[in-house]
């Protein structure tokens, strides 16, 4: 999945927590979240007054973009969590300082499980793993 085709499917699934999320859709988004963001933060440092303490009208507009794209940031984490077999409610592991963030980056990183899980259906459409006798062992 591309740059574009990724940020159309979170934002079609804006605030949609059930399913799951390929890596590419969960970075594509985050990477364009991330621009969006820098961008708009540098633009406004460079057009705003050295001395000036008032909030400026693009200030208002990154605060409004950042609200606004909140919610599905959020839950394409939840759904990137579920492709891992993860539940969502591991997102709550970002409050634990350092640790959360590196055990949600990981979680993030990861393959998704083969073929379907509890979650929904491999959105890559592959065929469940076969880990052998072992596995079950």
């Amino acid at each position: 999945m591309g740059f574009g085709p990724a940020v159309k499917s979170v934002l079609s699934n804006y605030a949609t927590f059930s399913g799951r999320a390929r890596r590419s859709e969960f970075w594509w988004f985050t990477l364009c979240y991330l621009l969006i963001i820098v961008g708009m933060a540098v633009l406004d440092g460079a057009l705003r007054a050295p001395d000036s303490t008032d909030s400026s009208p693009l200030a208002i507009v990154l605060a409004l973009v950042v609200f606004a794209l909140f919610i599905p940031s959020l839950a394409v984490r939840v759904r990137r969590l579920h492709d891992a077999e993860f539940s969502g409610w591991w997102i709550l592991i970002a409050f634990i300082p350092l640790v959360g963030a590196l055990t949600l980056f990981v979680l993030s990183v990861i393959d998704g499980t083969h073929g379907p899980n509890k979650f929904g259906s491999d959105p890559k459409d592959r065929e469940p793993q076969n880990l052998g006798p072992l596995a079950y062992s």
